[in-house]
């Protein structure tokens, strides 16, 4: 068997006004061939199980590009045909080949293609055929296109958010595309349109127990893979939104059954299984409610993880005119004008600084605050899952009255408590803790936190369905409409 590996991705927001271009894959890595001889990243681990998988069967495996951009607007069209030229490319030299596996996202967009992950498959199976066995890992954050299923043998979604089973899934794709390589399977897809946008933590009730049912359904009655697409609001595409994905040994009616059964059910819970968000106002008077801390409030709306650019102040600011429930930590604030000014004065030094709000509109306005530069650390990473991610250069500032700002150079959400820790904080010991996330921090900081809250502000990735500017979704969808299948 002859296996073709390649990984190509982003996140698309397209209600951002800054483009992701090349230097934006530079910065996490533009690898040809040779990502799995580096430490395995979230993005680059499925490439790692796949060539492991591959060679401890005797199988010869061709890697291709891998590279990905942290989320941001919309990918640059030059760029995005690049990379997928390059990925062609190099099947083309490989073939013939027996199986190809890929790992996208779902929701990266370029200039002139709302689908990037459907183009890209369906030029994939252009130069492979109908038998060679095609399978794609995806994102939970996803949107799923007619041009995907219809180009994959199967497609396998990330089941937990936090991101903790990206090689897991990668595995479970690896034994689907490889059975169906060799003729022991005949995977057939299906999909059912949930008609509604939320967010879902899986870690807590009752979203936990039913992710736990889909996969107890894996593996029965002809049933192969079952996964949730979570979707991502923010993207103004046809196929924006949740949906349930099944995947079925050579039944396309059982699949779909079971996928409109899943998805009815989730739809009839929509109230429980979505996350319900604050205001500022609602979320400090909660924290003056707790007489001890720390209180987590994640800062949703301006989460990087989501495009956001992570320097809005609107949080910032309702802590400066909130002492009364100091001592705060909040972070960690994409600012690296203000890092290079406050580097330049050192540890120790007090100073003045404006910090965030450089982004536009959807960061809200810098906050001036007097600080001393408490610690400066340098290529600072904290957790992610299984792997480290990168914080960049990162600064502790810190007022006189119990309000300390992390400030990094590394656009990033914050994934962990050790992002504090890096600079000698001790997140425990603040009443309350504001990061810049949508639910990545939930397992680095649920350990310490009296309390998690989850909060909308104006920022660049809001909740508030309402506010977005879809043009191109054709059907109704939840809550924006209250019964879209009426």
């Amino acid at each position: 068997m002859r296996v073709f590996i390649a990984g190509l991705g982003t996140e698309t927001n397209m209600f951002v006004p800054f483009p992701t271009g090349r230097k934006a894959y530079e910065l996490w890595g533009v690898f040809r061939g040779d990502v799995t001889k580096h430490p395995p990243t979230s993005f680059s681990g499925p490439l790692h199980v796949w060539r492991r998988k591959a060679e401890a069967r005797g199988w010869e495996v061709v890697e291709s590009l891998c590279t990905f951009a942290a989320p941001a607007g919309v990918t640059v069209r030059s760029v995005y045909e690049g990379f997928r030229d390059e990925i062609l490319a190099d099947l083309r030299k490989a073939m013939p080949v027996d199986l190809v596996l890929l790992n996208l996202h779902g929701a990266m967009v370029a200039d002139g293609y709302d689908d990037c992950e459907g183009d890209l498959l369906a030029r994939v199976r252009a130069i492979v055929g109908p038998k060679v066995s095609v399978g794609a890992e995806l994102d939970l954050h996803c949107h799923l296109s007619p041009a995907m299923v219809d180009n994959a043998t199967a497609l396998v979604i990330y089941k937990e958010y936090p991101h903790v089973d990206p090689m897991d899934r990668a595995a479970e794709l690896f034994a689907l595309c490889a059975d169906a390589a060799e003729g022991r399977t005949k995977p057939v897809m299906a999909v059912w349109d949930c008609r509604m946008m939320g967010a879902y933590r899986t870690p807590v009730e009752p979203i936990r127990s039913f992710v736990d049912r889909l996969k107890a359904l894996e593996g029965k009655d002809g049933i192969l893979s079952v996964s949730f697409a979570h979707g991502f609001a923010f993207a103004d595409v046809e196929d924006v939104g949740s949906r349930m994905l099944v995947v079925a040994d050579g039944d396309r009616t059982r699949a779909a059954a079971l996928a409109e059964r899943l998805g009815k059910e989730l739809f009839a819970a929509r109230e429980a299984m979505t996350t319900k968000y604050l205001s500022p106002a609602q979320a400090l008077e909660r924290v003056a409610g707790h007489n001890e801390g720390p209180v987590v409030l994640a800062d949703r709306a301006d989460n990087p993880g989501s495009g956001a650019p992570g320097d809005s102040t609107f949080m910032l600011q309702a802590l400066v005119e909130r002492p009364m429930i100091r001592p705060a930590l909040f972070g960690v604030l994409w600012d690296p004008m203000a890092f290079a000014i406050v580097e330049e004065a050192g540890e120790g030094a007090r100073l003045s600084v404006r910090l965030g709000g450089k982004s536009g509109k959807v960061s809200g306005d810098p906050v001036d605050l007097v600080v001393t530069v408490k610690r400066i650390v340098r290529d600072a990473t904290h957790p992610y899952g299984p792997v480290m991610a990168p914080l960049g250069d990162i600064a502790w500032l810190a007022t006189d009255d119990g309000l300390d700002v992390a400030i990094n150079t590394h656009r990033t959400q914050t994934f962990h408590a050790d992002a504090f820790r890096n600079l000698g904080i001790e997140p425990e010991k603040y009443r309350t803790i504001v990061v810049k996330s949508a639910q990545h921090f939930y397992n680095g900081f649920a350990p310490i936190a009296k309390e998690t809250l989850y909060v909308d502000t104006p920022g660049g990735s809001s909740p508030d369905y309402f506010r977005l500017p879809y043009t191109k979704r054709k059907t109704p969808f939840w809550p924006k409409t209250a019964d879209p299948f009426a």
